[in-house]
This record gives C-alpha cells, structure tokens and sequence, in this order.
C-alpha cells in the first residue's frame, strides 16, 4: 500500500495551497503519477455506477439474512449492468410524458424500456397452478426454525454518562 499527497497551488489565491488530497494506492507495482490521476478522475463514473445500483436496482433493499446471500445478491449488480447495456439497441424506447426522447439510451432509460423485450422473449416459468385449497406442507417433513441473533445495542457513551453526574 502506498499513500500520496497531493499538493495544489490554488489559482486564485497567489502561493497558497488548496486542501491536500491523500489517495492510497493498492497493488505490487506503483503506477506513474500521471496514471494514477487519470484513474481518480474517473471515480465520478463509479460513483455513478453505485447510486444507480443503489437507487435503480434496489442493491440495498433486500434485508438478506446472511453474508453468502449479500455476497450473491451483489454478484448480480455487474450481470445486472452488463444485461441493460447489452440491450440497449434491442429496445425500444418507452418515455414518461415529462420525458424527451433519447438517441443514446441511459441504463435508467433502457431498464425503464425493459418490458417490452421481457415480453416479446417470454419466461421459462411454469403457467400458474388453479386456485384451491393447497396441499401444505408435507406430512413427516422436518421444519426448521430460522436462526435468531441477538439484538446488540448500543449503550450510552461514557461523556453522557458524566456530564449527566455534574448537573
């Protein structure tokens, strides 16, 4: 790991420094400072990519129960990705009302337009069963309860606790 500071004269004040920037580098051969940059300026699209999986594809939503299920569901973020890049010439476009019409469709615009194509491919899914009375669960069959953890709580600070004693 190497750790670089950043120095900038700022422009509009004569000599004086901007607020240094430290950034880490991570990996067996450090790059010259002029990749390096290159690379931090691209963080802006990365940044972008994870308020979108965060907000579009509701990366966060899910409250799964245990790491190997977090892991999994975030494995498909980059599947995810991929499979609305990829169609992007395939759909075509469905806009709100309030929205213009897009030459280059966004990933926001392309899942939007999504249905269409889901539609026209068709699902592997079985053709839901009739209404009735269901079978349940099957009798002999063992049922194992989900495993609870106990709830941990955060106390109260040893500050509080002490300015609390001198009023």
């Amino acid at each position: 790991m190497n750790l670089i500071l950043v120095e900038r004269i700022d422009s509009n004040k004569r000599g004086s420094l901007q607020k240094p920037l430290w950034l880490i580098f991570i990996g067996k051969k450090m790059p010259s400072i002029e990749k390096i940059w290159s690379k931090y300026l691209r963080r802006f699209a990365v940044d972008h990519w994870y308020r979108f999986i965060k907000q579009r594809l509701h990366w966060t939503l899910p409250a799964l129960s245990t790491p190997h299920k977090c892991e999994r569901w975030s494995n498909l973020m980059p599947l995810m990705t991929w499979q609305l890049w990829l169609a992007k010439d395939i759909v075509k476009e469905s806009r709100l009302p309030w929205q213009k019409s897009q030459s280059n469709l966004t990933p926001g615009r392309v899942a939007q337009s999504m249905l269409g194509l889901l539609v026209e491919i068709g699902t592997p899914a079985q053709v839901p069963k009739p209404r009735g009375k269901s079978t349940g669960w099957l009798k002999g069959k063992k049922r194992n309860k989900r495993t609870r953890y106990p709830v941990v709580k955060k106390g109260k600070s040893a500050n509080k606790k002490a300015k609390n004693k001198k009023n």
